[in-house]
Parts: structure tokens; sequence; C-alpha cells
């Protein structure tokens, strides 16, 4: 069966790598059109080019970014607003361009608590591109857009609870709260250890938070074992966009 083509869409330069970077380098490696649309940053920043080259050792193409501010980094985008602050239909509508253009089968992005951190630029691009991945395939929104395109699902990624007893003392120095789901919410648990070696490349090729020792630089000090054990699975949570047949008669749980 073929590999479906992805897109890819998180926060910021690095999150496509810790999140879905196996993922990616699967798709990719198995002729699967692959791509990421980073919300935040401006294309000549430093970031930026740290991007290109994860992308470029994920198999994943160039970088896309909407370049809008990180919310915590103003320089990240001078004279762009934060993405928090963009009103909601401009995000919104430049997504819907891209999942258009590049027309994919699967959407990927943050779950609703942006991940482990909870990032308030995690949570935002989730909104926008739940909303997005709806709209898409709805002519009459954002008709100068491109034609109409309805992906089949969105993988929402995410870490289940039994996941911290893997990641919490890890964790634990940074001071900040784990947000994990129930087990039992996660519908896909891929084990990506065939194409860790990838994932590895790029988280590290973002030197920039290699070097402040956000996660990137976590996992640069890790032993080659640890970093197996924490990030040799990617789990996701499935949201179906296209409607079951026979059409239901009536709403069922």
């Amino acid at each position: 069966m073929p590999v479906p083509s992805l897109l890819a869409v998180f926060a910021h330069p690095d999150d496509e790598s810790l999140m879905a970077g196996g993922t990616l380098a699967r798709h990719a490696a198995s002729g699967a059109r692959t791509a990421v649309v980073t919300a935040t940053w401006a294309p000549d920043t430093p970031r930026a080019a740290e991007l290109a080259e994860a992308l470029r050792i994920l198999g994943a193409g160039k970088p896309h970014l909407l370049g809008y501010a990180d919310s915590r980094v103003p320089e990240s985008a001078p004279g762009r607003p934060r993405l928090c602050d963009a009103p909601l239909d401009e995000a919104v509508g430049d997504l819907v361009a891209r999942i258009r253009d590049f027309r994919p089968e699967i959407v990927v992005s943050h779950d609703a608590y942006g991940g482990l951190t909870g990032h308030e630029d995690h949570v935002h691009t989730h909104r926008v591109t739940l909303s997005a991945v709806h709209a898409a395939g709805l002519e009459r929104l954002y008709p100068d857009a491109g034609d109409p395109w309805q992906p089949s699902a969105l993988y929402l990624s995410t870490h289940p609870h039994s996941a911290v007893r893997e990641w919490g003392g890890h964790w634990a120095p940074t001071g900040k709260a784990l947000r994990t789901v129930p087990d039992d919410r996660v519908t896909a648990a891929i084990d990506v250890t065939p194409w860790l070696d990838r994932k590895i490349a790029a988280v590290l090729a973002h030197r920039t938070e290699v070097a402040r020792g956000a996660a990137p630089g976590l996992i640069a000090a890790l032993p080659s074992a640890e970093r197996e054990r924490l990030l040799g699975t990617e789990w996701y949570i499935r949201h179906d966009l296209v409607a079951p047949a026979p059409v239901e008669t009536e709403l069922r749980p």
C-alpha cells in the first residue's frame, strides 16, 4: 500500500523534528510527498536556516514559514505580529493556501495541550490547524486560496501518561510540568527506531536550541540508548475529516 502524502504543521523550528521527525523520515524514505509548515520565525533568520538543514536530513523538502513572531521572541519576525496576536482568520487563510497547494492526504500537528510543554504557540497552532484542515475542503471559504482540497485525517502529536516514566526524570530539571493524555486516547504509536538516526540528526541541526539548553540540548547530552528509549516512538491522536459512508441517520458515540 502506498504511503500517504503528509504535511506537518508546527509552531517553531525544531518542533517538527522533536515531535514527528521519525514519521516524516519514514514517509519520505517510502517515496511519499512530505512537507512542513512552521508558523513562526522569518525566513532570513538563523533558526530558519537550521530548519532548512533539518528538513533536508528528514527528506521533507524546503521550509515554508508563515512568518509570525514567536510569542516569547519578538525579534524572530521583526515587524510581524506574534502568532497568538494575529487575526485568526488571517492565520487560518495562510495555512489553507498551503494545504490546497500541497494537497496532503494526512496533516500532522500539535495536540490540544500543545504537547508536553503546553507552549502557547503550540496550542494556538493546534487551533489554527484544526480550523484550516476543515476550511480547506470548502469551496466558499477562502476562495482566493486555491482549489478546495480535503485531507483525509489530522493526526495530533501527543504523549501518553505512561511516557512520563520515560521523560519525567530528564524533564524535571527544567521545572516545567508535562502535559500528557490518558493512554487510551492514543490511536497511533509509531515505532520510528529505523529512522531514529535521521530524527536525532535533524533535532541536533537546530544548533541554537542545542546551545541554549532547550529540548534539543537535553537530547544532545543523552547517550544513544537513552535517545532511543525517549524518541523511538511517536504517538498521535487521529481526527477523521472525511464523513463516514453510508450517511448516518442519527448521531452516535
